[in-house]
């Protein structure tokens, strides 16, 4: 059995010195690994950090796609994640092999990929989006330009109301934001009327026809943190409430719950895989890493890189 140090804490940031490594960590991790992070933010605010970084290791700390998008943007760093098996139901639904299928169908279109998704549908994209910059990235096509996005259906739909554009949809979605209970949800705003609703646009139109605001991770921060409202209902994964009571210690944040009773439905699985145990292995062993193919990694940094120089 491995035997860990009693000052778990002060063991990784040793490490982190010893290595010239930099912590990333997404909103959806466990408040303790928040914490010891360098870096805290959504896909797109980690995207730069990655490309920016001034470390010979990265240790990532959020799910799988998240690391190998910083593994294409540093090639020549090592990037490492606590648990290999933090996957993304999004990017599991959405296999290469098949996404060019759909290409092979529809060969008009151009092809928006969402963050969420593997390096090779990466690498079969035109272009990338996060849920910050989505919006912005469909208005860059011309008016006759067809789209096909992917992978996420909900995040798709509810561009598709923002631009007015009609795109042809991937029919995958988030385990965690197509949970959320509408039930609940009425019953909370009944209970707490002075309550916004603030939700991720991975949520189903149901949810999000029901929100006060919609927006990325950081965008609802930023919200929860500037709006005059006393409380807020959070239609997100429950990480974020960590961050949210340092913005706004004086507010109320009321987690939207699941479909299921007494279930954390609301907690991603995948994210909740990485472990403060399992970062100090990482740094200590520089495992597990990120590896991929200089082709693959090619292909797939220019949508990358297109989405990049939208600012």
């Amino acid at each position: 059995m491995e035997r860990f140090p009693s000052d778990l804490l002060g063991a990784i940031d040793d490490l982190r010195r010893e290595r010239n490594a930099i912590i990333l960590a997404h909103y959806y991790q466990e408040p303790d690994i928040q914490d010891v992070a360098d870096v805290i933010g959504d896909s797109l605010q980690l995207a730069k950090a990655a490309q920016k970084a001034d470390a010979d290791v990265i240790l990532f700390c959020g799910v799988h796609f998240m690391a190998e998008t910083a593994k294409i943007l540093n090639p020549d760093r090592i990037v490492v994640i606590p648990d290999m098996a933090a996957g993304c139901s999004l990017a599991s639904g959405c296999p290469a092999p098949a996404l060019r299928r759909m290409k092979e169908r529809l060969p008009d279109h151009k092809v928006v990929s969402y963050i969420n998704c593997s390096a090779a549908v990466k690498a079969e994209s035109d272009i990338i989006c996060t849920s910050s910059n989505a919006e912005r990235v469909i208005n860059s096509f011309g008016p006759d330009e067809k789209i096909l996005f992917a992978p996420d259906r909900n995040l798709g739909a509810w561009l598709q109301k923002r631009t007015g554009r009609t795109m042809a949809l991937w029919q995958s979605t988030c385990i965690v934001h197509e949970t959320f209970n509408e039930r609940k949800l009425i019953e909370l705003r009944v209970r707490h009327p002075k309550a916004k609703v603030v939700a991720h646009p991975e949520c189903e139109p149901n949810i999000l026809d029901k929100a006060d605001f919609i927006g990325s991770t950081s965008a609802l921060l930023t919200y929860v943190e500037t709006s005059d409202a006393p409380a807020f209902i959070v239609a997100t994964e429950s990480g974020i409430l960590h961050q949210m009571k340092k913005a706004a210690p004086g507010k109320e944040l009321i987690p939207l719950p699941g479909m299921q009773e007494n279930c954390a439905c609301n907690e991603c699985p995948f994210m909740r895989l990485n472990t403060l145990e399992k970062m100090f292995l990482a740094l200590r062993d520089l495992q597990p890493r990120i590896e991929m193919d200089e082709d693959l990694r090619r292909r797939a940094l220019v949508p990358l890189e297109r989405m990049m120089a939208l600012g």
